[in-house]
């Protein structure tokens, strides 16, 4: 039997469970490693398609999305956010947990500022 590589290993795993791929990332965001990162979207890349289909998906060429995906990549915002849309996944910003800031307060501050007006909400 072949021994499969573990980003092969990971793929499967994030093929099969899209919730924990998103929940993975999003604790790899919470902690700011940005190597860990661009190696775990470089595996679900993989499980979602392959790296060729993500770059088509997100109109990037396929080279640059490899070395954006490399350990040490450091891709901009829009680059990001195209590649995370074409694996079904988005940025959202939400409240840190434990800042001091009640969800409330925060929900508060939006409306004392007018953005729910701004935004069409309420």
């Amino acid at each position: 039997m072949k021994d499969r590589s573990h980003d092969d290993a990971m793929a499967e795993v994030f093929r099969s469970d899209p919730g924990y791929a998103m929940a993975l990332l999003n604790s790899i965001l919470e902690e700011g490693d940005q190597g860990e990162l661009m190696v775990t979207l470089r595996q679900m890349a993989r499980a979602f398609g392959g790296v060729q289909a993500i770059a088509e998906q997100a109109r990037l060429n396929p080279t640059q999305l490899y070395r954006t995906l490399s350990p040490k990549g450091n891709p901009v915002l829009s680059s990001l956010s195209v590649i995370l849309k074409a694996m079904g996944f988005r940025l959202a910003v939400v409240p840190m947990t434990g800042s001091g800031q009640e969800e409330g307060a925060i929900e508060d501050g939006i409306q004392n500022n007018g953005l729910y007006q701004r935004v069409g909400v309420g």
